[in-house]
Formats: C-alpha cells, structure tokens, sequence
C-alpha cells in the first residue's frame, strides 16, 4: 500500500466550500482509500491505496465531492515521500523556531516562467523566499496575512499553489507515524 496526502485548497473558508472532514473521509474510503485520516479542518488528508493511478483517482475524488457538495475543489495530490522531500529541503531552518512564520506552497507544476523580479519587488526587508520546482518557500515573520508577496505569489509564479505552514506540513508527516500503519 501506498501513503498519498490530499492537501484541498480553499475549503472550509469564509463560509464557502464546506466540506465536514467526516464527509471528506467517507467519500475517500467509498472510492477506496484505507486507513484515512485528516487533520484540521482546511482540508488535509492522508490515506493508503494499493492503486497507483493517482491521477485518476483525484478526479473521481473531485467528482464526488462536486456531486455530493456542489462545488469542485482544487486537491494536490502528493505521496508521503514528497512532503518529506519539502521538509528536507527547507532552505530556512531557522525559522522552524517560529512555524507560524514559514509556509510552503505546494504547486501543482514545476513554473515554467515564474516572475522572480516582481516577487522580489514586493517582498518586505524580513520576508525570504524560496522556490524549488514542487515548493515555494517563504518565510514571513511580520505575518503571512500582511504580506504583499504571499498575497500575489500564486499569480506571479503562474501555477495553482496550496500553502500550508510549517507546523501543519510536520504534522502530515507525522501522522503516518501515530498509527495509520
């Protein structure tokens, strides 16, 4: 069996998009996901499948939830291996003192012309940025909601991104190791 994270963009926010994850967990077992488990309610999950068509199985997941739900959510799919890459990589390990500081934003494809001048434009004297071909890393210790650079990073790299802070993206990882073997 194989372990794939289901990171869902903009559920659950605002009052729009809501999906109860107990839903979410009975929609992923009835297309055949084992030992489901998520974590908060912004749309995290983490799951088994002995299939490896990934791919496809996102889709009928995004179905599913656009017929029982109503609307159609933006999923990245990544296998456990992935979000241990990305927290290998960090370039800034100091900021994990501070996790509410550094987000990784996971992106649905390598940017093939992400505007790194314009991203360094908008960026504050504090902030720092990284980007890797699966991962955008920025470290925004004045706050991620007052951030200029956060705010347009989506648009500037060119690519669908689902961020996650570093606290939410260890806990992912770690919650194969409490008990989903």
């Amino acid at each position: 069996m194989q372990t794939y994270i289901a990171l869902f963009r903009g559920i659950n926010v605002g009052g729009k998009n809501i999906l109860a994850m107990k839903a979410l967990i009975t929609i992923l077992e009835n297309l055949g996901a084992k030992k489901v488990k998520t974590y908060i309610q912004s749309g995290n999950a983490l799951f088994q499948r002995s299939e490896t068509d990934i791919a496809e199985f996102k889709s009928k997941l995004i179905s599913q939830i656009k017929l029982q739900h109503s609307f159609e959510p933006q999923i990245m799919m990544m296998s456990r291996e992935t979000i241990e890459k990305a927290i290998l990589e960090n370039p800034f390990p100091e900021a994990e003192t501070d996790p509410s500081s550094l987000h990784l934003g996971f992106l649905a494809a390598p940017p093939s012309h992400p505007q790194l001048a314009e991203l360094n434009a908008l960026k504050k004297d504090s902030e720092r940025f990284h980007l890797s071909p699966s991962v955008f890393y920025l470290h925004a210790p004045e706050g991620i909601g007052r951030s200029k650079l956060a705010a347009k990073a989506e648009k500037l790299l060119g690519v669908a991104m689902t961020d996650r802070n570093w606290k939410t993206v260890c806990k992912i990882r770690d919650m194969e190791d409490e008990g989903l073997d």
